[in-house]
């Protein structure tokens, strides 16, 4: 089996990113963001990318970096999120936008993982959402069908990974982590920790099957998008 651990994230990343691909990337917001993968992406300059992801970070920070760089000529996303640069881009018609669903984006990502090229939703059913699509009523209730997603390439964080892939997320920077991983043609992890031999299985959450290449984590620097505090109270 070939050693999946490679020694770095531009490393990792050689030779499967190219011009005019489709990448999903995990997080939510800058939670379980791979910030390494997406600034080795960066300094890749692979342009025309299309960006499957819930939001694009923020000015500065995770996916903003390649909206900075100019290489995104198209995102599905749920929102715009506090990226004032995506928000502008999009208004401009520099980008074009397809806005999903939160649920129905997530449904996607696990439909291509799992094989099933579309599905009926009720989500979006008489919205602009519907525009083009083709719809069915099931027990009275109109539907319309959403496409599953399979990316070239997908990019995750992990908590945990061992050397076979096995992949472990702490808490909510889980979110989309799981169903980016299983979406990906071909799936590269950043893990915090690799560990010496293997996940207890009962730990795994998403199985090595579906990773072809882990990254251990450089920058552990975790940002926090808003923070508010309270005025200290004098006493």
């Amino acid at each position: 089996m070939a050693e999946k651990l490679w020694g770095s994230a531009a490393e990792a990343l050689a030779g499967t990113i190219q011009d005019g691909m489709v990448l999903a990337v995990g997080g939510f917001g800058l939670s379980g963001i791979p910030r390494d993968l997406i600034e080795a992406v960066r300094d890749s300059g692979a342009r025309n990318l299309t960006v499957v992801s819930n939001n694009m970070g923020v000015d500065g920070k995770g996916l903003g970096l390649l909206l900075e760089n100019q290489q995104v000529s198209k995102v599905l996303a749920s929102y715009v999120g506090e990226n004032k640069l995506f928000a502008e881009q999009y208004l401009a018609g520099t980008l074009d936008v397809e806005f999903v669903p939160q649920g129905t984006l997530a449904e996607r990502l696990r439909a291509g993982g799992a094989g099933v090229p579309a599905f009926y939703t009720p989500t979006g059913v008489g919205t602009p959402i519907a525009e083009g699509k083709p719809e069915a009523e099931f027990d009275g209730q109109r539907c319309i069908l959403e496409r599953g997603i399979v990316a070239d390439v997908a990019l995750v964080r992990a908590h945990q990974a061992d050397r076979e892939g096995n992949l472990r997320y702490r808490m909510t920077a889980r979110n989309f982590n799981p169903l980016v991983a299983a979406a990906g043609r071909t799936t590269i992890a950043e893990a915090e920790e690799v560990v010496d031999g293997y996940l207890d299985p009962e730990d795994v959450i998403t199985p090595g099957v579906f990773v072809q290449r882990v990254v251990r984590v450089v920058n552990q620097t975790k940002d926090i998008e808003q923070r508010t505090v309270r005025v200290r109270a004098e006493v």
